[in-house]
Parts: C-alpha cells; sequence; structure tokens
C-alpha cells in the first residue's frame, strides 16, 4: 500500500453524512491540535498499544531520510490513553493530509477518562503493510534513528519529547515512550 492514504481514506470512510465524528489521538494529535473541534476529552481505546514503527516521510523525516513516528499495535488486555476531539467531517480534508504517510482510519470504540461512557470515534493506524513502515527495533536503535531525524515539522526528537511531557500532564504511563526518552536524552 501507498504510504499516501488520503484517496484511499476517503473511498473507504466517507464521512459526508455524519454530522460529527470524534477522533483519537495517540502522538501529536494530543499535543497538537491543528484544527478546529466542537469538544476535546481525554479518552482510551483497550487491545492497542502505541509504538515507534511508523516511518515519517513529510513531517519528522524526509523521502530520503524518513524519522520514526508511532502507530498502534494491537496488544489484547492493553490500554492506550490520549485525546479525543469531535470534529465535523471537513476537518478530514486536513486530517488526512497531516495523517496521509501509510495512516487508514478505523472505526473503534472510545471510553472516557474522566467520566463513564464511551462512543465510536475513528482513529488513524499504520500497519505492516505500508511502505513508510519501519517495524520494531530496540529503544536505543530507534531512539538514535529518532535523535538523527528532521523533517518539515522540525525534529523527530521534539515529537517524541512533547508526546512523553503530554502524557506526564494527562498522568499516564507508557514503557515505550518512556523507555525510547531515557536512550533519547542520553544522546542529547
Amino acid at each position: 500500500m501507498s504510504h499516501n492514504t488520503i484517496a484511499l481514506n476517503k473511498q473507504l470512510q466517507p464521512l459526508d453524512h455524519l454530522d460529527s465524528v470524534w477522533l483519537f489521538g495517540y502522538g501529536s494529535l494530543i499535543y497538537k491540535a491543528d484544527f478546529p473541534y466542537l469538544q476535546c476529552k481525554p479518552a482510551c481505546i483497550y487491545g492497542w498499544q502505541r509504538r515507534f514503527w511508523q516511518g515519517s516521510h513529510d513531517h519528522r523525516g524526509t523521502p530520503q531520510a524518513p524519522g520514526r513516528v508511532l502507530t498502534l499495535i494491537e496488544a489484547p488486555g492493553a490500554r492506550c490513553a490520549g485525546m479525543a476531539y469531535e470534529v465535523t467531517p471537513d476537518t478530514f480534508e486536513h486530517l488526512d493530509h497531516r495523517e496521509k504517510n501509510g495512516y487508514l482510519r478505523v472505526f473503534t470504540e472510545l471510553h472516557w477518562l474522566d467520566e463513564p461512557g464511551q462512543t465510536q470515534g475513528l482513529v488513524y493506524l499504520a500497519s505492516a503493510d505500508n511502505e513508510a513502515y519501519l517495524g520494531p527495533d530496540t529503544d536505543a536503535a530507534i531512539a538514535a534513528h529518532i535523535a538523527s531525524s528532521e523533517g518539515p515539522s522540525g525534529p523527530n526528537s521534539d515529537y517524541l519529547l512533547q508526546l512523553a511531557q503530554a502524557l506526564r500532564e494527562m498522568d499516564e504511563q507508557d514503557e515505550h515512550v518512556f523507555a525510547i526518552e531515557q536512550q533519547l536524552l542520553k544522546l542529547l
């Protein structure tokens, strides 16, 4: 599958028939909401965990030297916390471009962190069958890759450090993110 997924997302998940859609952010969408939204709530999804296994050719790296950004992998019993944004369907013109590098929109159940209840929402996932997928590596190797990567959105290290800070502000633990952050801080 091509790493540019804009057209595929529009084809597979048309949203024009909806008044609003909840979007779950688990990476930069937690701390960088550069789009209009109707409301925002901390939320989590079950059965998934973050991994720095996706390449970034367009934001935190280049086509010649992609950075590393997050995707989700299935993990029974796992819980991934983030931020949910209620948006209008036209917001996906911007979001599909922002998340075009191998990510497909998938509906999943979102659970609120600060109140009871849940709803259906969209999440962007990048699976192993997209051209930008980099796959697993050691924490030290991922940190070294992140330390040496930069793209139009800035240094790859900023992505990781801002995410780690945002998770701490939410009082959330993520062993993968924090382990790579520790390795990265040794290199900076």
